[in-house]
């Protein structure tokens, strides 16, 4: 089979045509199974996710398997059978590691809408899916990226404080739908900037060492996310809201006269800060600078005959302010940081922003490069919804969302693994 693997559009004989490749990759995954009919049911779902089909559920996947379209095996092995969903992700993490080379760990959420209220975490909340608050379960994701593939490897089902029986937030009948939903008694509500830490440190704890952190604003914004991944011994470049507020980075703390009474002055910095975009529009327009950061896939005057992406940015010293910023910091000096903002050239003011604690002397090139490398993350939902069913899980149990994206992404992983074999070294990013 030639050409570019289409993700989750493929015939059976499409599939036919590498099924010893995946029969490889399945049960390379799917090893730490302890019963034979798991790993049998479990490469048996995988074909049903990949096969070309409008709806992903059960059912119509297993309408679609010929003889091996047994809709009760399937539906136990994705809802109740008892496999602990860390030890595939840890083989697809391993997998796509070595595959992609990542050179970055991306973190973001995604909605699942649902009509009813019977599923795991199912609660009004904002979703940018929908772009709004709506009735929904949230994922939060952690993806291995490079410029040219990226994959999922690991996943949390955001729990709502509605549905913590040891919040005040918890609502009666939401807390009652733990036992039926088979949510573990010790999961509580915990922040998503959070769950993404804890998948660092998962990941981490399977060897997968990749030294830096991306993500939007929903966790950029949180100084305890960028703090936690500067822990860890990591970098980051994360996306921020306009509001986010800094010292310039030539500002200095001053310290007042000691008067001989009462307690010695502190030094403190004798400005107060300012917002990240008024920083950016006090540098000014022609700080900006024109950065093309990559090729896309649409056809364009680009060097390999593809559009070239392009815009224009201001990269400036700054010391992000704020509460936790200041007890995390031992020094009255603030850390330095970089800001990047995008001022495209038709705009009257910045559009978008990060913060960033790359070294003082990485290339502005650089900077956008990464900061734009979260397009991955997108693409990856993308399809994984639209091609291979991510959103399409009809259980209402804790585990069964757990093992069905767990089990998306290893269908998305084959799919990427198959388009790097096929793809031409001078391709767009796929």
């Amino acid at each position: 089979m030639g050409g570019v693997w289409r993700c989750g559009c493929v015939t059976p004989d499409e599939i036919a045509a590498v099924r010893g490749e995946l029969e490889a990759f399945a049960a390379e995954v799917f090893e730490p199974f302890a019963r034979k009919d798991q790993r049998r049911w479990g490469k048996v779902y995988l074909r049903g996710l990949l096969i070309d089909g409008r709806r992903k559920s059960v059912e119509p996947m297993a309408a679609r398997l010929g003889e091996d379209g047994n809709r009760q095996a399937l539906a136990n092995f994705v809802t109740t059978s008892p496999w602990d969903p860390a030890h595939v992700r840890a083989r697809v993490a391993w997998r796509m590691e070595a595959a992609i080379r990542p050179s970055a760990l991306i973190f973001d959420d995604t909605g699942f809408l649902k009509a009813g209220g019977a599923s795991a975490c199912v609660s009004r909340q904002y979703t940018g899916t929908a772009g709004k608050v709506t009735n929904c379960q949230v994922g939060v994701s952690l993806h291995l990226a490079s410029d040219h593939a990226s994959a999922a490897v690991d996943w949390r089902l955001f729990l709502p404080e509605t549905w913590d029986p040891g919040s005040p937030k918890a609502d009666p009948d939401k807390a009652g739908r733990r036992a039926a939903c088979q949510i573990p008694e010790d999961v509580g509500h915990v922040e998503k900037w959070q769950l993404a830490l804890d998948m660092l440190d998962e990941t981490r704890s399977w060897g997968i060492d990749v030294p830096l952190a991306v993500a939007d604003a929903g966790y950029g914004d949180a100084a305890a996310f960028r703090h936690g991944v500067q822990e860890r011994g990591l970098n980051y470049v994360v996306g921020i809201s306009t509001t986010l507020s800094a010292q310039p980075g030539k500002a200095v703390p001053v310290t007042e006269p000691y008067s001989g009474t009462g307690r010695p002055p502190v030094a403190k910095y004798p400005d107060k800060p300012q917002s990240v975009k008024d920083l950016v529009i006090a540098a000014g327009r022609k700080a900006a600078r024109p950065v093309q950061w990559r090729e896309g896939s649409r056809p364009g005057t680009g060097r390999s005959g593809f559009k070239r992406m392009y815009s224009r940015f201001v990269a400036l010293r700054i010391r992000p302010a704020g509460r936790e910023v200041r007890q995390a910091t031992d020094s009255p000096e603030l850390p330095l940081c970089w800001l990047l903002a995008e001022w495209p050239a038709g705009e009257s003011e910045p559009v978008r922003f990060w913060l960033s604690d790359l070294p003082a002397d990485t290339p502005l090139t650089t900077l956008v490069r990464l900061a734009k490398l979260r397009w991955r993350i997108e693409h990856d939902y993308r399809e994984m919804k639209q091609a291979l069913g991510l959103t399409h899980f009809e259980g209402r149990t804790w585990g069964g969302w757990h093992h069905h994206v767990t089990l998306v992404s290893a269908a998305h992983a084959f799919c990427t693994l198959q388009r790097l074999a096929r793809a031409p070294k001078d391709a767009a990013p796929v």
